[in-house]
């Protein structure tokens, strides 16, 4: 899958992996179309970070949850 585009289909897979990554109970509640296409490379940005890394801290799944929460629309 090539990131480096913005795209919706994008932005969904990138929403659901980092969920995943999370484990997010009240992930359900988050859409990749609750996302506007400008806030691309932010979230591409935030995904790359969660990612890159093996174990995420409470205090840093937190941080990832806030600001997912300011990137929605």
């Amino acid at each position: 899958m090539d990131l480096t585009q913005a795209s919706t289909a994008n932005m969904e897979y990138m929403i659901e992996a980092i969920k995943t990554k999370l484990r997010m109970a009240s992930g359900a509640a988050m859409q990749g179309s609750s996302f506007p296409l400008e806030k691309y490379e932010d979230l591409h940005d935030l995904y790359e970070m969660v990612m890159g890394k093996e174990h995420l801290s409470i205090s840093e799944v937190e941080a990832v949850a806030s600001e997912l929460g300011n990137l929605r629309k």
